[in-house]
């Protein structure tokens, strides 16, 4: 396994991103509902001729002799039409969670450095679908969307904004952010949210309803492995450069408290999910993230 400077378990780099591009080759991404309307490499439910055979089905009057299976209809003595579903393309956009929450991590890296590389994998398999790619980076205090477009160039143009967010002083909380996104998105789109999700609420439930009704919705729950769990018995020290507290971990109930609230964080979303037919997706700090989105 190759061994990573201290500085790629902290922050991101544009080489960092660039080399994805390998462990991205073998994945896909996903299919399901597609309204899009230029050529590409998604499929959609409509029936007609395509690139992609669907099946057979008994002939039926106005379908094009063309597309008449002759092996079927040798061998049932009925004619058969063979059906196709269109190839087509839709914007891939891409919601990347920078916020202070994310720049943790007690093992593998940042949780932040964790979304980026799910989001870089996810840019490269697009482009290699050739797919239009946009996306959405956001902090405290800034939030940037970037309109999906074709090529490396747009994968490039992505990755440059992960490397180097913007640094805005206007204060701006994941309720605005998701109702940013549900405006820039098109209906069509394949939408991946990657984010810790500590501030969900219900007017960002709604957001999302009116997102998920037009467009596929993938979730992606980055969390630190001490999030769910804290560690044996002990004296621990937290710091975020400015503030220190100490964790007692001896104390059964807190710690039980501390577990069910994860639980319960984790659980809302599930149940969220299943409710606006949005996939959610978990991944730790120490994962590898191409494993997870296999």
């Amino acid at each position: 396994m190759e061994k990573k400077s201290n500085s790629e378990l902290v922050s991101v780099n544009l080489d960092m991103l660039i080399k994805l591009a390998k462990p991205a080759a073998s994945l896909k991404l996903f299919r399901s509902r597609i309204r899009a309307l230029q050529s590409g490499g998604y499929l959609s439910r409509t029936k007609g001729r395509g690139m992609e055979f669907d099946e057979v089905r008994m002939y039926q009057p106005g379908d094009d002799i063309r597309s008449i299976d002759w092996r079927v209809t040798a061998r049932t003595g009925k004619p058969h039409t063979k059906l196709f579903r269109e190839e087509r393309e839709r914007p891939v956009f891409i919601s990347v969670d920078y916020r202070a929450s994310m720049q943790f991590a007690t093992r593998g890296v940042f949780k932040s450095v964790q979304a980026a590389k799910l989001a870089g994998l996810l840019a490269w398999v697009a482009e290699r679908h050739g797919d239009r790619i946009g996306g959405q980076i956001f902090t405290d205090t800034a939030c940037r969307e970037l309109k999906p477009q074709n090529g490396r160039q747009a994968v490039l143009h992505f990755f440059n904004a992960l490397v180097k967010s913007e640094n805005q002083q206007t204060p701006i909380n994941l309720e605005q952010v998701i109702g940013r996104l549900s405006h820039h998105v098109k209906p069509g789109s394949l939408v991946y949210i990657i984010s810790d999700f500590r501030g969900i609420n219900h007017a960002i439930e709604n957001y999302l309803t009116k997102l998920a009704r037009h467009c596929e919705v993938i979730m992606i729950l980055v969390y630190d492995p001490l999030e769910s769990h804290l560690p044996a018995k002990g004296r621990y020290r937290f710091t975020d450069s400015t503030t220190d507290i100490v964790v007692d971990t001896s104390d059964k109930q807190r710690v039980l408290t501390y577990q069910e609230k994860f639980q319960h964080h984790c659980a809302y979303l599930q149940t969220l999910g299943k409710k606006l037919n949005i996939r959610l997706l978990r991944c730790a700090s120490n994962e590898r993230p191409e494993e997870i989105l296999r």
